[in-house]
């Protein structure tokens, strides 16, 4: 069953005037204050009047300072009500049991994911198997994702992509500006939106969740995001994937982190309609299962 994000908290916001427990999240070090401050006042709450927010246990107002978020709970004054936002957050697929490469566009993906990037553009870890066409291990992600393509088209997101400006009757999803390479296991964790990367905060790592996979803080690979390179990640995408993560792991209870590890014989299907998001993620998994049938490219 989906797992809670709210026991590993380390931060916890409240409504200073009720006690309302707003949300919060975990802090592995690389959380600034500045961050948090826009998180609260452009993502998580909606409030009427002037507002502040102050560490409990020291009484500190906080401002917008490079300083990195000091453990604990947080209370936010104001002279109006305050609430949690109610933006909308995507759950989506997790496994990666689908080949992809089946599927023309995404095989042009892929393979110009691979090409420019050439590494896990999170963690640096270097693909010595490239020279030789050895992929094992690393995989190209979509940063926004490819189950969405009709939220993707409703949206018009493609005019955050700018290397395919003479595609006409494409959505754009496939481009590879929507689109990081990294190691197998980290690809998951970005679908479940465990770590994510900030663009306007000089593309630092944030990650959400205990873990000792070295890359909290860490900066987006440079190779991904050359302004010269045409085919370089889009600022709007990563800006997407951010602020879902902020609201997957800050608002509220948090949102489920979901099962990825199925043993032979289970029926993936049937678990996923049971669990929170189940019509939406079994819809999705059908509809990918659909898309990449062998042959049919």
């Amino acid at each position: 069953m989906p797992i809670n994000r709210v026991p590993w908290r380390n931060v916890h916001f409240y409504d200073a005037s009720t006690g309302a427990t707003l949300g919060g999240f975990y802090q592995k070090g690389s959380m600034t204050e500045a961050t948090m401050v826009w998180i609260l006042d452009n993502v998580l709450l909606v409030v009427e009047d002037q507002w502040i927010v102050r560490h409990r246990s020291s009484g500190r107002t906080i401002r917008s300072s490079s300083n990195p978020v000091v453990l604990g709970d947080y209370d936010i004054y104001s002279s109006g009500t305050i609430r949690v936002s109610d933006e909308a957050w995507f759950a989506r697929l997790i496994s990666h049991m689908i080949d992809q490469s089946q599927c023309l566009g995404s095989r042009r993906f892929r393979d110009g994911v691979r090409a420019r990037d050439g590494k896990c553009v999170i963690s640096g870890e270097i693909n010595e198997g490239a020279r030789w066409d050895v992929w094992a291990g690393f995989q190209a992600a979509h940063v926004f994702p490819l189950e969405y393509e009709s939220l993707w088209t409703q949206y018009n997101n493609g005019r955050w992509i700018t290397n395919m400006d003479s595609a006409v009757g494409i959505s754009k999803i496939n481009s590879i500006q929507n689109g990081l390479l990294m190691s197998e296991s980290l690809h998951t964790r970005f679908d479940q939106y465990l770590f994510s990367t900030n663009p306007d905060d000089d593309y630092k790592v944030i990650t959400f969740v205990p873990n000792r996979w070295g890359v909290d803080g860490r900066i987006l690979d440079s190779i991904c995001r050359d302004p010269n390179n045409p085919d370089h990640v889009s600022d709007d995408v990563l800006r997407w994937h951010f602020r879902q993560s902020i609201l997957a792991n800050m608002r509220g209870a948090g949102e489920p982190v979901f099962e990825t590890d199925y043993p032979p014989g289970t029926d993936m299907m049937a678990t996923m309609r049971a669990e929170p998001y189940g019509r939406e993620r079994f819809e999705m998994e059908l509809e990918s299962r659909l898309r990449f049938i062998p042959g049919e490219g």
